[in-house]
């Protein structure tokens, strides 16, 4: 029987930049999945983490940066893991770092670059990290998220 499990994060991060927010995206490097593909902060939740936890892990492993401020988007994705028969279910975040921030890539990427962010849309692979972004952009656009910042900040 096909099971639903919360079994990933997302992660996007964002800086205050010259005319609007800068969004991050990273190239995943040619010896993992989906070699070339460009992605957002993306992770497995470990047995006993909380997705909150998750995230915030793999935003520091993905990039080495710290949010100064750190949003739940309530939003959930969901994926079919058919080599699994599993409905994997995300959770979605974003990280509001300093503009100054300057991120490092992993050892599954070969590539961090801070974009515009309709560029940083054109450039992502998957079609549901461009639909999450609108909703960054949408809640985070005036640099926090505004009447909403009592539910959604985490941290």
């Amino acid at each position: 029987m096909t099971e639903a499990r919360v079994s990933f994060v997302d992660v996007y991060v964002v800086r205050p930049g010259a005319a609007a927010l800068d969004v991050l995206v990273l190239r995943r490097g040619p010896h993992g999945r989906s070699p070339g593909s460009w992605e957002t902060v993306h992770g497995h939740i470990e047995p006993g983490e909380t997705p909150v936890q998750a995230a915030l892990r793999e935003l520091r492993e993905e990039t080495g940066l710290e949010p100064v401020r750190f949003y739940n988007l309530s939003r959930v994705e969901a994926f079919y893991r058919h080599r699994t028969d599993e409905i994997a279910l995300i959770p979605v975040f974003a990280g509001v770092v300093d503009a100054r921030a300057e991120p490092r890539a992993s050892s599954e990427h070969d590539h961090v670059e801070w974009l515009a962010p309709a560029e940083a849309a054109r450039r992502l692979s998957w079609p549901r990290d461009r639909r999450a972004l609108e909703d960054v952009l949408s809640i985070l656009g005036s640099g926090d998220a505004g009447l909403l910042e009592d539910v959604l900040r985490v941290c």
